[in-house]
């Protein structure tokens, strides 16, 4: 079976974040935030992978709930790294449409679940 669309999704994101890492600490010179970035971004897979495998569905939107904090913490790093001239218009404005599509389909997985 291979990955269904969040965890593909998350994947990609995860992908791009690392790249963008990579710029900001060699092209940039940026250290704190990048890290930050960094730990949040590649964190929203992580987490959706757990749920993948959780032991029930109380686990399943725990896990799920971890990766849309992260995701969200992503976007807010984004926003920092704009907003102090780190990355410009362009970039941030792909990588926050990526954060929050995967946002949006979190919290529609998880509303599901819990209506379950």
């Amino acid at each position: 079976m291979g990955p269904d669309i969040k965890t593909e999704k998350a994947e990609n994101f995860a992908v791009k974040i690392i790249s963008l890492f990579k710029f900001l600490i060699h092209e940039k010179q940026e250290t704190v935030m990048s890290k930050q970035l960094l730990r949040a971004g590649t964190s929203v897979g992580a987490n959706i992978t757990e749920a993948n495998f959780a032991e029930s569905r109380a686990d399943f939107i725990h896990k799920l709930g971890i990766a849309q904090k992260e995701c969200a913490e992503t976007a807010y790093w984004l926003k920092l790294l704009y907003r102090s001239g780190y990355i410009n218009q362009l970039q941030y404005g792909s990588f926050v449409n990526e954060a929050y599509e995967l946002l949006k389909i979190l919290s529609a997985i998880i509303t599901k679940s819990k209506s379950r």
